[in-house]
């Protein structure tokens, strides 16, 4: 059997056929991004690779390459008896590594020594992520959206709950990007991904969804926290027909005070990041909101950055931005309750 080698255009159509993807770089070049379903088999890890590369600066390209073929060899050696062993002669991985293939081609050589079927992605990662770029705006401007717009709290995110649990095609890009799209939107103790892992994610979710169907997504603005979302997708969401959720404005506290609860948990964290907003807001109106924070006074902030803060700046941008806004479909939730969303998600469904 001979590897094969196959262009990374190819690889993302055909990614489904794999019965594995392994990536061979080290464990942060993974962390930053990696194809979708892909295992960590670092060829070297992180303190490994800045070891050779440190020999191969200081002493000599040859001395690098012998004290790197000792290390792979080694870490191959393990990932080989953990993970291969109970493999089936059926297996086909895919394997790549960042570009020119020295660190996947020595694990491919030998899982095909095996007997596996094994196929690299020529040009490797790098190769992969231009036609993930490449593929994107051709996705992002097949497919036919609905836009999912109302106030902050009005339960958007509740009603694409609802819709994904009915069968709709939902992109749910707060969750993609591990945010809940404004300053306070991070939640504590977890990481946004890099901007590399959150285009690709988007890239996975777009090509599984039929084109025959619409795709439910929130009116995001371009940024969500820390990461971009794809200017071709950013444009055809804002072309799109409308769906506005009206919430009344104590249902919509409620909702923030049950989606937000670590605020109150936790008032100091709260307090630092209404700190964010005194160069927007005012130092006197952050202070008066960390007062009542102070004072357990959670609903009153709560309800104020809805009324002074988050109204005003999303009616102003949704209407700016989103062409078919004013022609939007209303819908009303009896309340905040995921049963009221999933009402009004089989009442969206049924006409659609």
């Amino acid at each position: 059997m001979t590897v094969r080698a196959i262009p990374a255009a190819e690889a993302a159509a055909r990614l489904a056929e794999f019965s594995q993807v392994i990536d061979a770089r080290s464990e942060s070049e993974f962390a930053e991004d990696r194809l979708p379903g892909a295992v960590n088999w670092p060829s070297l890890n992180d303190e490994e690779r800045a070891l050779v590369g440190t020999i191969y600066k200081q002493v000599s390209p040859f001395e690098a390459r012998k004290r790197g073929a000792g290390l792979v060899a080694a870490n191959i050696a393990r990932h080989i008896e953990r993970e291969v062993v109970d493999k089936p002669r059926e297996w086909q991985p895919l394997v790549y590594c960042w570009r020119g293939g020295k660190r996947s081609g020595v694990l491919a050589d030998l899982l095909d020594q095996i007997g596996f079927k094994v196929t690299l992605i020529q040009g490797g990662y790098k190769a992969f992520r231009g036609a993930v770029l490449a593929d994107l705006p051709v996705l992002a401007q097949r497919l036919q959206y609905r836009v999912i717009c109302g106030l902050t709290g009005s339960g958007k995110t509740r009603l694409l709950q609802a819709l994904a649990a009915q069968g709709a095609q939902v992109l749910d890009l707060e969750g993609l990007a591990q945010h809940r799209g404004s300053v306070l939107g991070l939640m504590p103790g977890d990481t946004q991904p890099s901007q590399k892992q959150f285009d690709m994610r988007i890239w996975d979710q777009l090509r599984h969804f039929d084109l025959a169907r619409p795709v439910y997504v929130e009116s995001e603005s371009k940024k969500v926290g820390n990461v971009t979302v794809p200017e071709s997708l950013i444009q055809a969401m804002r072309a799109s027909p409308c769906v506005w959720v009206d919430l009344s404005l104590e249902e919509r506290v409620d909702l923030l005070l049950e989606d937000y609860a670590w605020f109150v948990r936790d008032p100091d964290y709260f307090c630092g990041r209404l700190q964010a907003l005194a160069e927007l807001r005012g130092a006197s109106v952050v202070q008066d909101w960390q007062d009542k924070v102070g004072a357990g006074q959670f609903r009153e902030v709560f309800r104020d950055l809805l009324e002074r803060h988050y109204d005003p700046g999303y009616s102003a941008s949704i209407r700016r931005n989103f062409q078919q806004v004013g022609t939007a479909h209303k819908v009303a939730p009896r309340d905040r309750s995921m049963a009221a969303m999933e009402a009004v998600a089989g009442e969206l469904l049924a006409n659609d």
